[in-house]
């Protein structure tokens, strides 16, 4: 799927588009089933397992940041991810063994849908390995002015900076780290069909949706099978027994199959914690840990 001259940009930089990852009657369907979704959400008054709100949600007007675990909620997000050329794309960049990590389908709502901060996914669960990624499929185009998602070339191959305000983990980078330098910022817009990739420790975030329609954003966070989580292993296993906890990994399976070899890799490690006061989503999260904005002084 990816040339040659594709890899070696996603190894020196840190992302990735990928463009018509999907074919239109692909992207039609999907579409469809998100549509379904997001109308599904009208009789909530307060987030959910599926969904979580945000500010000014109605019934008669929808408002959402993210649907949750979309791939454990319809079966065609799975079928997207393990039959498709999403598929050829991730066994190009982390090989035959892969497992997800997580799903979220962020709707981004228009006329000011919330922003994330800038952050590093590496820095929320840190692995033997950083051998990990995120495929971020767009639903409807992203331009400028909806909250496309922006990243700093290189910053996977630097520092974990710090996502921490008086000593809790905000889950955000603050704007005056000397790390952090947003001028180096790459915005990633694209037409529906397309496909970002960004690597874990690659910084990134988006800006308010200013727009008069959804930023929607089918993202898939995926690990090659041999990194495994340095960070609640133990408490996990122990909550779900041996047993359930390998089915657990059976079915998070992308392609080939589980490997039960972590490989270890010196790679540059801090801890989120101790845990912000509500880490319920990462809008909670850097909301009520209290990071100061980057984007409040773009």
């Amino acid at each position: 799927m990816l040339t040659n001259e594709q890899k070696e940009f996603y190894e020196e930089n840190g992302y990735l588009m990928v463009e018509d990852v999907v074919d239109p009657e692909q992207l039609a369907k999907l579409q469809e089933i998100t549509a379904e979704m997001i109308d599904a959400s009208r009789e909530l008054t307060e987030s959910d397992a599926r969904y979580d709100l945000d500010k000014g949600h109605t019934a008669e007007n929808p408002r959402l940041t993210r649907i949750k675990l979309p791939h454990l909620q319809n079966p065609y997000y799975w079928e997207i991810l393990t039959k498709s050329r999403v598929t050829e794309v991730l066994n190009d960049l982390l090989g035959p063994d892969t497992i997800i990590n997580t799903s979220k389908l962020n709707t981004k709502a228009p006329g000011g849908g919330a922003a994330v901060e800038w952050h590093q996914d590496w820095a929320f669960y840190p692995h033997t390995n950083d051998d990990l990624l995120a495929f971020g499929l767009m639903l409807a185009d992203v331009d400028e002015a909806n909250g496309p998602l922006m990243v700093i070339p290189g910053s996977h191959k630097g520092p974990v900076l710090s996502h921490h305000v008086n000593g809790v983990f905000a889950g955000a980078v603050s704007p005056e780290d000397p790390d952090f330098d947003m001028e180096k910022a790459v915005t990633l817009t694209g037409k529906a069909g397309s496909m970002t990739v960004h690597h874990v420790r690659t910084l990134h975030g988006s800006a308010p949706n200013m727009s008069d329609r959804n930023r929607l954003i089918l993202f898939y966070e995926l690990a090659r099978a041999d990194a495994w989580p340095i960070l609640g292993a133990s408490s996990y296993i122990h909550s779900l027994g041996q047993r359930k906890f390998w089915e657990d990994i059976q079915g998070r399976v992308v392609t080939g199959a589980p490997v039960l070899e972590p490989r270890l890799e010196s790679v540059p490690v801090r801890m989120p914690l101790p845990p912000a006061p509500d880490n319920t989503s990462i809008f909670k999260t850097q909301a009520t840990a209290g990071q100061k904005s980057a984007f409040a002084v773009m």
